[in-house]
């Protein structure tokens, strides 16, 4: 019998170094005789998001080998490993602020003619794999 598992692709996250003020554990007076928290600043790399566009490789392969072997010691055969792709797009189109082309007509009709513009992009991306296997 054919089976099929998908694995799915991780997004790669977005990392930024991070600087922050942690408390040390001390207190010192201020010259007003108030304890205040003693802090120095560490920077440190956290993740602030994730991408939309790059996956995790490496989690992936993690990922697909831990299915691998999973399945493998269940005495299975594994026939194909296909990557599934998915797509995104944006685009923006505006037809404010175009002025070459605008002219007056009349009092009662302000502007005729006129413009406009627009771009998109379009990409894709691997979702995850589609694993295979023939089972006994």
């Amino acid at each position: 019998m054919l089976k099929t598992i998908f694995v799915k692709a991780q997004f790669k996250p977005i990392l930024k170094d991070v600087v922050e003020n942690v408390p040390t554990g001390e207190t010192r007076k201020n010259w007003l005789g108030a304890e205040k928290q003693v802090t120095q600043k560490v920077a440190s790399r956290k993740i602030v998001g994730w991408s939309d566009t790059e996956i995790d490789g490496e989690s992936l392969s993690r990922d697909i080998n831990k299915a691998l072997a999973h399945y493998t010691s269940q005495n299975v055969k594994v026939i194909s490993i296909t990557p599934i792709s998915s797509g995104r797009y944006n685009y923006q189109y505006s037809n404010q602020g175009i002025t070459s082309s605008k002219r007056i007509f009349s009092e009662t009709e302000k502007v005729g003619g006129g413009g406009s513009y627009g771009f998109g992009y379009g990409y894709s991306y691997t979702e995850g794999v589609l694993v295979c296997i023939e089972t006994d």
